[in-house]
């Protein structure tokens, strides 16, 4: 008997070791706990990072947070960022690359008032704009630049107001038009008393200035490391299946998301209408990098005028070697 119970201890140490074995990815989100991000709270909810053999820790975001520091602090293995953020970051000096692309579409608006005489892009001019920095800037000024409008507050231009991540200047009277998401703020706005009918939105889609939203990065440094090579692989894999069962069963993926925001923040509704939302951007990906959507990006945030985003087209920004290995 006693050497039965030696070796199931020896048998139960090994299985332990190996639990512990798992390997660990931090993963820095670019905002709060909310449904924007439910792909990845799916997958560890479902277990999905645990068959890959992960222990994954999700660090929210907020509006101190900037994943492009926390990424070259250390702080995290991989980030959601926006493809503008992470390309001027790039050519800064801070080699991120685009190793997966969940969001094949972007959700980024600006909502305008009527009842402020915005009906088309012409009634821009003399205006008072709420646009959020922090690298969220960068699509917007591309915008207003092909629309050949200055944004220096002249009569000709727009006034621009640093938006806060609020919905407070098109409510208040502080601005004609805000940014907003598909997912967020739009409801928002909606939600504190204007009815749609009341406004105008100019989606950044059809306006032709899309530029891709919530991709994956990593440093580049990190992609000559075949063992963190081998890493991101499972990891996107199980992130794309937890993206996709959240498109097709968004009310649970909103459920899931509830129960990780730690900050008590977040409404049931408001969380299951973004998610629907989300699920739009989502549809079409599997994950992969559409280099269509990447030169479009490019070719966007070259067209700045005087101020560009980046200066130069940028090379090895992005690769397929991640999302080949765990698409295949």
């Amino acid at each position: 008997m006693k050497l039965k119970a030696s070796i199931t201890g020896a048998a139960l140490s090994l299985v332990a070791g190996a639990a512990l074995a798992a390997d660990d990815v931090t993963l820095q989100l670019k905002w709060v706990t909310q449904a924007q991000f439910a792909g990845y709270y799916v997958a560890l909810e479902n277990g999905y990072y645990g068959e890959e053999d992960l222990n994954v820790t999700i660090k929210p975001g907020g509006p101190d947070i900037a994943p492009t520091q926390v990424l070259a602090g250390g702080g995290a293995d991989v980030t959601v960022e926006w493809m503008p953020a992470a390309l001027a970051a790039r050519e800064k000096g801070l080699p991120m690359v685009n190793i997966a692309q969940p969001f094949k579409s972007s959700g980024m608006m600006l909502t305008c008032r009527k009842d402020e005489g915005v009906a088309s892009t012409d009634d821009f001019a003399g205006k008072t704009l709420g646009v959020w920095f922090f690298g969220n800037e960068f699509p917007f000024l591309s915008w207003m630049s092909q629309l050949g409008i200055p944004t220096d507050g002249s009569d000709a231009g727009v006034e621009v107001l640093k938006q806060g991540f609020n919905v407070d200047p098109i409510l208040n009277g502080q601005a004609a038009c805000i940014s907003t998401m598909t997912y967020n703020e739009y409801w928002q706005v909606i939600d504190a008393g204007l009815s749609p009918d009341e406004l105008m939105t100019f989606k950044y889609e059809d306006q032709g200035v899309a530029t891709l939203e919530d991709g994956l990065y990593v440093l580049e440094e990190n992609l000559e490391d075949p063992a963190f090579v081998d890493k991101m692989t499972r990891f996107v894999r199980a992130s794309m299946k937890g993206w996709k069962w959240a498109e097709e069963n968004p009310e649970d993926a909103a459920m899931i998301v509830l129960e990780y925001d730690e900050t008590g923040a977040q409404t049931e509704n408001h969380q299951i209408r973004m998610m629907g939302e989300v699920a739009k951007l989502t549809a079409g990906s599997n994950g992969a990098l559409d280099p269509a959507d990447y030169e479009r990006t490019v070719a966007s945030l070259l067209a700045g005028g005087s101020d560009p985003v980046i200066t130069k087209a940028p090379e090895g920004a992005w690769t397929h070697v991640i999302t080949d290995g765990a698409l295949n």
